[in-house]
């Protein structure tokens, strides 16, 4: 899975984990059986409606239109999700990670036709594995992506982070902290990360300065992840 940093007006730095190709195809599978199911359903409840001069459009209305739209009524009012991508927690963001307006969805699913539908997804798939920010046509032009929201299990998750041997700790303040506020401190910082909050990891470094009564010359996220360091290399000896 590919990786790429963002940098927010506050000087954040954000990386985002691109979707993989895979998941984006079964995704876009699993959309394409609710599709046809909804189809089928749908035809077989309207076979006894009894023909007349409004059927045609009726027809039109109940099954063309919402297949037609699918993606872009479900990514529009569902966070850039479609049921779909939510099975797999991937979803569409704009590249600097925050959330698309509705052009931006517009411009993507127009662009779909051409780079999935009529190409049958191999303009879609080349591009995405050329591109490096999980970006197919229609999300370069959107300037959108799509992104894993999946949580990655391991030594992150818990209290104790490996540290290199040469490791130099530059805060001895965070003695001041707890281990309950270090693992508080940790799970809001990697939630934010993962859901590119800016504003929360500002708001936390800002806390943790005045908290330790330090000068903060770092970036907020690079001041954040020190904090962490520092602590477990202070409790750890």
């Amino acid at each position: 899975m590919d990786n790429f940093q963002i940098e927010t007006a506050q000087n954040i730095s954000i990386e985002q984990n691109v979707a993989g190709i895979g998941e984006r195809i079964l995704a876009f599978l699993i959309d394409l059986t609710i599709i046809i199911i909804y189809l089928v359903f749908t035809s077989l409840a309207m076979a006894g409606l009894q023909g007349d001069m409004g059927s045609d459009f009726m027809y039109y209305m109940v099954l063309g239109l919402p297949t037609f739209l699918y993606h872009l009524l479900w990514e529009t009012f569902w966070n850039g999700r479609s049921p779909g991508k939510a099975l797999l927690q991937i979803r569409v963001v704009r590249i600097d990670g925050s959330r698309p307006r509705f052009s931006n969805y517009l411009i993507r699913w127009l662009l779909s036709f051409i780079d999935v539908k009529l190409t049958g997804g191999g303009v879609a798939v080349v591009t995405i594995l050329l591109n490096g920010h999980g970006q197919r046509l229609g999300d370069i032009a959107a300037k959108t992506t799509i992104i894993s929201e999946r949580k990655r299990i391991g030594i992150n998750n818990s209290l104790i982070s490996d540290l290199p041997e040469n490791y130099q700790p530059r805060y001895p303040q965070v003695t001041v902290l707890s281990d309950s506020d270090i693992q508080q401190v940790k799970n809001i910082y990697q939630e934010a990360r993962r859901e590119a909050h800016h504003h929360l990891i500002l708001s936390l470094s800002k806390k943790l300065s005045e908290l330790m009564d330090v000068k903060v010359e770092e970036k907020p996220m690079e001041f954040v992840q020190r904090v962490i360091n520092d602590y477990n290399y202070y409790t750890q000896q």
